[in-house]
């Protein structure tokens, strides 16, 4: 391990130096290019320095362990020699996940599509629920939200919505957020007092580009019609909802946001791709038996992955084992605790495979 982080190290000071050459920073495409990867190995490279740090701590004070005859001399030194080990320790595993294979999706913007399962209007009503977390999550992270979709419900809750969120890193932290939704409360309408369960499904879509999924306008039905929504919401009088049909295989995808029929168009275009994107990548990841085992759960919206329980304020996520009893907060945008478990016990195993196959 240290002859790769010996060689990381080398390449990060040789990017440095390239980077105060005259002839990278003349060009501004290939001084762009080299920063991206500069900045994306300093916080590794930080800690590689770190952690050979922390060695040569431990190998002085084993040196001078071996040459000391003071007792209390003696006791200080090996526990100086104990601690740097212990952190040295520490800090090989952070860099082995570090080293870990990174998704190319991590840093992509995300396309969000909420529906109503099982429960009728309760369920519609959690639709509005989620669509406000992750709406207050974006805000806490310096993300942009923007509605993509809605089909509303005449009681506040929507049959399903769709949205889009821009920002660093956001498909990063959202991934794990795909699948069934399970929310048990007692519905305002109901008089006996009885908990009733209602379920939600989630899907995150990484944003695809262009380049990554051409579309052949040719296998495109496209209709226009009038917007509508609940109560008058969006309502006009020319026909600038957009209705986009992927010939191949049945995808509908609607937009009825925007008063432009331009705008809703390329918003439409921009959840089709993901979606296409994404049953891709699905169906490659599918014969790829070991990289599923590595994963979250599979993944798949058909799965039931959280529970949120009102009476016991209490939130559950199925996949990791993991109960808090935070559900105001969670449901208020504080989502970190949840997803930076599910982030360490994905790279856990994702460690643990890896391991595996170096050894067998």
């Amino acid at each position: 391990m240290l002859d790769k982080l010996n060689q990381v190290a080398a390449h990060y000071e040789q990017l440095e130096a390239r980077l105060a050459s005259p002839e990278v920073t003349a060009d501004p495409a290939a001084l762009a290019e080299l920063m991206k990867e500069y900045k994306s190995l300093t916080p590794l490279y930080q800690k590689i320095r770190e952690y050979q740090t922390t060695l040569q701590e431990a190998q002085d004070a084993r040196l001078m362990l071996e040459s000391e005859s003071d007792a209390e001399m003696k006791g200080f030194l090996q526990e100086t020699m104990q601690e740097a080990a212990d952190a040295a320790d520490t800090l090989r595993q952070e860099i082995q996940i570090m080293l870990l294979p990174q998704d190319p999706r991590n840093e992509k913007n995300v396309i969000m599509e909420i529906r109503s399962g099982a429960g009728g209007e309760e369920a519609a009503l959690f639709v509005n629920s989620l669509a406000r977390m992750y709406n207050m999550y974006a805000a806490k992270m310096g993300w942009k939200m923007e509605v993509i979709n809605a089909n509303p419900t005449e009681l506040g809750g929507y049959k399903e919505i769709s949205f889009s969120i821009d920002g660093a890193g956001a498909y990063s932290r959202l991934k794990f957020e795909s699948g069934v939704h399970r929310v048990q409360r007692v519905p305002e309408t109901e008089t006996q007092g009885r908990v009733h369960t209602s379920t939600v499904t989630v899907a995150v879509l990484a944003e695809a580009d262009e380049v990554e999924l051409e579309i052949d306008p040719t296998e495109l039905k496209i209709d226009t019609f009038r917007s509508s929504g609940a109560g008058g919401q969006h309502i006009n009088k020319t026909e600038s909802a957009i209705r986009i049909t992927h010939l191949p295989t049945g995808m509908v995808v609607e937009c009825q946001d925007e008063r432009s029929q331009y705008k809703n168009k390329d918003k439409a275009m921009k959840v089709l791709r993901a979606r296409l994107l994404d049953r891709k990548q699905r169906e490659q990841a599918e014969s790829i038996a070991a990289e599923r085992k590595n994963q979250v759960g599979t993944g798949d919206r058909s799965e039931r992955i959280r529970t949120y329980n009102y009476p016991q304020g209490r939130i559950s996520d199925h996949r990791i084992g993991l109960t808090i009893y935070k559900l105001d907060s969670f449901l208020n945008g504080d989502l970190d605790e949840v997803i930076d478990a599910l982030t360490a016990d994905y790279q856990t195993k994702l460690l643990a495979g890896q391991q595996a196959s170096d050894n067998g």
